[in-house]
């Protein structure tokens, strides 16, 4: 079968979108570290679409991998001429490939740093986006944590980035001294505030290594926030075969997800930006609201559902949400204990938006995994689950499933110290030291809630989740579910 890239575009099936626009001698005006599938399958979906509607080409895109790991994808996107397919499942047999031609260029961080300070500080460079997980921005109990971002050799005079904050320094450093204007950083992780983290991030980072870099950073760029989603597993053997046959091209890294996709901006910019609010994209003056909605319904929901799910012996997402007992937890928790936590949000109706959740987990073409989304549970548990619980009890309001899905946390982490051929976990940054903590504390609700906090712990969360520990030991994973039905 013929390989994806440039020259072949014509051999495509009909059935598929391919880009039209030039893509040749542009010089690209977003810079995005950390261009894994979600970025792949988001931004640079966003991109193509606003670049195939006549958009400007100077809104490209240039594509930056900061980790050894991403070797991989410069090597398929060279052999691709930057192109990769887009799929898209509404339903098994409801499936749309795009061709996406909106990354410009790829860079491979450790093969040339110079190469990518120099795109960060060309004066075409505009606008700085980042995916790079909520463990990359090192927040620490003080705020940033130059060891808990890997960042801490980047701060040494004359060193040679290696991380984001590295590079965004570097690059803000020659544009200041070549009189350039400062470019906007936008972050793209899910965490509430994300503009302020990345803010935080790169002035405390900044603030180490040149504290008057900072100054002129904290006076001339602007962190607006962002709410994005659109679910999307890792590609599989499987995927890339079913993409041959849907395009009729072999394409080495294609990248697919549901059909939904959303992204919310705070309107606030250093510079130029790029008008994606004509491809869909929202652009307000609050994004507080969504982020929320998105981080303790959506993203807190894969927590609800996949630490059970483990325990229960479910292995994908949409398998947790066809079970009548756990969709009806899943419900519930959205319903009682989610929010009412909630502000309003302008111009969603949550309970449709519950509703809607519900039937994109059903969504059997995806094939997400539970092991995919309990990855870094010690970052994403007290950015999405934690705050639910903590207005809760503020309220003096119940919170008996959220409470489980910590117990059902505890359970998974003391089974995999116990048996460690047998992992329900494999990866976080805090695996041992958590293992640890679980196996140290049976109960789940002293010695382990002290490492997951950090902090003093709430009387009322210690009595929940001892509770819960108790049912979740006694009844087992359905049973205890089925407890909380009524």
């Amino acid at each position: 079968m013929t390989g994806l890239h440039s020259s072949s575009l014509s051999e495509a099936h009909d059935n598929v979108v391919i880009p039209f626009y030039s893509r040749e001698g542009v010089a690209p005006g977003i810079v995005h570290l950390g261009l894994g599938g979600f970025a792949r399958a988001h931004l640079a979906m966003y991109l193509d679409a606003l670049l195939a509607a006549g958009g400007d080409p100077a809104w490209s895109l240039s594509g930056v991998g900061l980790m050894p790991g991403d070797a991989a994808m410069r090597d398929a996107l060279a052999a691709q001429d930057r192109l990769y397919t887009l799929v898209t499942r509404a339903t098994a047999d409801d499936a749309e490939a795009r061709i996406i031609g909106s990354i410009a260029e790829y860079l491979f961080a450790p093969d040339d740093p110079e190469a990518v300070v120099e795109r960060l500080a060309a004066p075409t460079t505009h606008l700085v986006t980042l995916t790079v997980t909520e463990a990359g921005y090192g927040r620490g109990e003080h705020g940033f944590d130059l060891d808990r971002a890997g960042a801490r050799a980047d701060a040494q005079p004359g060193a040679t980035p290696t991380t984001a904050w590295g590079f965004l320094a570097a690059a803000l450093r020659r544009r200041r001294e070549r009189g350039l204007p400062a470019f906007t950083v936008l972050s793209c992780d899910n965490m509430p505030g994300n503009g302020e983290i990345a803010r935080e991030a790169l002035l405390g980072f900044a603030s180490s290594a040149d504290p008057g870099l900072a100054e002129w950073i904290a006076a001339e760029v602007a962190f607006p926030s962002c709410m994005v989603d659109r679910i999307t597993p890792a590609t599989t053997d499987r995927d890339r075969e079913e993409t041959a046959v849907l395009t009729g091209l072999d394409d080495r890294w294609p990248v697919c997800s549901e059909r939904f996709a959303q992204w919310v901006i705070e309107d606030r910019f250093s510079g130029p930006r790029p008008p994606v609010e004509r491809v869909g994209a929202q652009l307000v003056a609050d994004v507080a609201p969504y982020e929320s909605m998105k981080l303790r319904l959506l993203n807190a929901s894969h927590q609800v559902m996949s630490y059970l799910g483990l325990l229960a012996g479910f292995a994908e997402v949409h398998e947790v949400c066809d079970d009548p007992d756990f969709a009806r937890f899943l419900a519930d928790y959205m319903a009682e204990e989610a929010t009412p936590t909630l502000d309003e949000v302008p111009g969603i109706d949550l309970a449709e938006y519950r509703a809607q959740l519900l039937r994109r987990f059903r969504n059997r073409a995806i094939r997400d995994t539970l092991a995919r989304q309990v990855v870094d549970g010690s970052s994403r548990i007290p950015v999405f689950l934690l705050p639910v619980i903590a207005d809760l009890a503020t309220a003096g309001r119940p919170f008996p499933r959220s409470a489980l899905v910590l117990a059902a946390w505890h359970a998974c982490l003391a089974g995999g110290a116990a048996d460690p051929s047998s992992r329900l976990i494999t990866a976080d940054a805090r695996l041992g030291e958590l293992e640890a903590a679980a196996a140290a504390d049976p109960g789940g609700a002293d010695g382990f809630l002290d490492a997951v906090y950090g902090a003093a712990v709430p009387g009322a969360v210690r009595d929940a989740v001892r509770a819960a520990a108790t049912a979740l030991r006694e009844l087992g994973p359905r049973e205890a579910v089925r407890s909380l039905a009524d």
